[in-house]
């Protein structure tokens, strides 16, 4: 059965708003539904979450950007948490990921989905495991139930989309801890849940009761990113036997969740080498039926500490350009601190440029178009028009304070290229 006709909430949003979807994406109502029931598109939108605004995910759609904000138990602050969402929102990201991890987590999640119309994301094992060591548990000793309730608890709060490492078998976290990883596994999520395994001799319970799972998703409409436990946390370590025991197990779950109704993303790596970027992004499509891929980066080097919004984004440029759908970014702190606002800002920004360079590559006509604006106003040295088609305005704004006015730029002055080259009058 389609996934549509199957799935009462995402039908329900789907008429309401196709026609402005269809618009904003250049795509046609029949393509967009056509596309949905195949799995290759999916719609973020949970009708619980009041106001949300329903983004679609998967190319010919546009390129998506993803913020990751949220506490740690070592800075726990709400309102600093709603300035980075808004900041985020203010910056251009497509949704947000609360990975909260300290604090009262529900009243955090609350109010994040009462503050933004940007669909919001989280990771439900960090609340349980969170949980688990209040109780002074190891954050491992859940039971599945618990996991089970607090995924429904926050579907029924309105989260539109839900991290859940249900890929991450017993053999691909054995892979993963032989010895013959540099990093190991660098997910939070999957840590937890290998852990869990490792105590409890017992498979993953997300992969156990995945039935129960699709059962909640369907209900509120709530995609389901399949978590990429075992992504590669160093560059030596991408493509190695356990990332690629869990790609394929997220294809066949994949295939589950579309039969019974679900919309499904898969999360990608992770640290890539440049040189692996295309092969990565197309052999993960290809072994997941052309699911929506949400990635983190790539990184294409390890050594960008304190820059890692750059490493980010050019893997992300190429990961776009080769079949990515949902870019999430990276930030200055990467590796090692929580982001500030300003780090979220210029971690929105760096993946924007990667998005709108990939799908220029690809001739999308709104990208390029936006080049061939830019160009122009830069030929008439337009002030106001780079600014308006640039990424950032106000940060073209500021920088050309002073000399917008005028025919040449601060840096060139009376050796303006373009002015040198004009005709004389």
């Amino acid at each position: 059965m389609p996934i549509i006709k199957s799935n009462k909430a995402l039908s329900g949003i789907l008429d309401q708003h196709i026609t402005k979807l269809a618009a904003h994406e250049h795509m046609s109502e029949a393509d967009i539904r056509a596309r949905i029931n195949q799995g290759t598109l999916t719609l973020l939108a949970n009708p619980a979450h009041k106001n949300v605004r329903p983004t679609l995910i998967g190319q010919p759609a546009r390129v998506k950007v993803n913020a990751n904000i949220g506490t740690s138990p070592l800075t726990s602050d709400m309102s600093g948490e709603t300035d980075k969402l808004k900041v985020a929102e203010t910056a251009g990201a497509d949704a947000v990921m609360d990975l909260s991890t300290a604090g009262d987590l529900d009243a955090i999640r609350v109010r994040m989905l009462a503050e933004t119309p940007l669909p919001l994301g989280t990771v439900p094992i960090y609340a349980v495991a969170g949980a688990c060591a209040k109780d002074g548990r190891d954050p491992s000793d859940f039971e599945p139930g618990e996991l089970l309730v607090e995924v429904e608890k926050q579907a029924r709060q309105g989260v539109d989309f839900m991290t859940l490492h249900c890929g991450l078998t017993r053999r691909g976290a054995e892979l993963a801890m032989d010895g013959s990883r540099m990093l190991g596994i660098v997910s939070r999520g999957g840590a937890i849940l290998a852990r869990w395994m490792r105590r409890r001799g017992e498979e993953n319970p997300l992969l156990t009761h995945y039935d129960a799972l699709l059962d909640i998703a369907r209900a509120h409409n709530v995609t389901l990113s399949l978590g990429d436990g075992l992504r590669p946390g160093a560059g030596c370590d991408a493509g190695d036997p356990a990332q690629w025991e869990e790609v394929l197990t997220l294809g066949v779950l994949a295939k589950r969740a579309w039969a019974a109704g679900v919309q499904v993303m898969i999360e990608g790596p992770g640290h890539v080498p440049l040189h692996l970027v295309q092969a990565q992004i197309q052999g993960i499509k290809r072994a997941t039926f052309g699911a929506p891929l949400y990635v983190l980066g790539p990184l294409v080097t390890d050594t960008a500490a304190g820059r890692d919004h750059i490493a980010g984004a050019i893997g992300g440029a190429l990961a776009a350009q080769y079949g990515a759908d949902f870019l999430c970014y990276l930030t200055p702190a990467e590796h090692l601190c929580l982001p500030d606002a300003r780090d979220v800002h210029e971690g929105v920004l760096a993946s924007r440029i990667a998005a709108q360079a990939g799908e220029a590559s690809l001739g999308r006509p709104w990208a390029v178009k936006r080049e061939q604006e830019m160009s122009d106003a830069r030929m008439k040295l337009d002030w106001k028009r780079m600014a308006e088609t640039a990424l950032d305005p106000c940060l073209v704004r500021s920088r050309s304070a002073g000399t917008e006015h005028g025919k040449e730029c601060g840096m060139c002055g009376k050796f303006c290229a373009i002015r040198m080259a004009e005709p004389e009058v």
